[in-house]
């Protein structure tokens, strides 16, 4: 049985240029867990983006990334690192890091790894998420789509829907004056 990557949230498009040479087929698969967007992400200039949550959230559309023969379970993790922080490391701070979750026998797989960074959006409400959003739009990740807006929208047009993605993606057309995502990225980057 073969090593995989549950990539839910920006990952499924975009697993990284390292992850996506190494795998050999997708599961489409709903997340184990509940996710929200609940974590503000350093590496998109504060956007919201979808995390395991404990309290609240919803099952999510995912994908199970199965990797070839010759991925061990510490490739996969150092591999999932790397795309995660955007940085290198090395085989020993990878082992520690606390934050990437393993599932045994998920999806037809022997160890499916994925990301589990906590939540750190507080208070979690509609308002903050889109206040987040917009911020991100402005600043350098916005020229990238790698705002909140951008990955918002991006998560609707996968049909993922949790319990504030609605209130959520109001609060960002009302800030924005907007009539859609698309829309209210255009206005906040001219703006900017």
């Amino acid at each position: 049985m073969r090593v995989g990557i549950l990539a839910f949230g920006s990952m499924v498009e975009r697993p990284g240029a390292e992850i996506a040479a190494r795998v050999i087929r997708r599961i489409e698969v709903e997340t184990p867990f509940a996710a929200e967007f609940a974590r503000s992400s350093r590496t998109r200039d504060g956007a919201p983006t979808l995390v395991p949550v404990s309290e609240g959230g919803a099952r999510i559309p995912a994908t199970v990334l199965v990797l070839d023969d010759s991925a061990a379970e510490d490739d996969a993790r150092m591999m999932l690192y790397r795309r995660e922080t955007q940085r290198p490391a090395d085989c020993g701070t990878v082992q520690a890091v606390t934050w990437i979750a393993r599932l045994t026998g998920f999806a037809g797989t022997s160890t499916c790894l994925y990301t589990a960074l906590p939540p750190n959006v507080e208070p979690l409400t509609a308002a903050r998420l889109a206040d987040l959003a917009v911020s991100s739009a402005i600043a350098p990740s916005g020229a990238q789509h790698r705002d909140g807006i951008s990955y918002l929208l991006d998560q609707k047009l996968r049909n993922v829907m949790t319990p504030l993605l609605a209130p959520y993606e109001e609060a960002v057309l009302a800030r924005a004056g907007a009539v859609d995502l698309a829309d209210a990225w255009e206005r906040v980057r001219a703006a900017s």
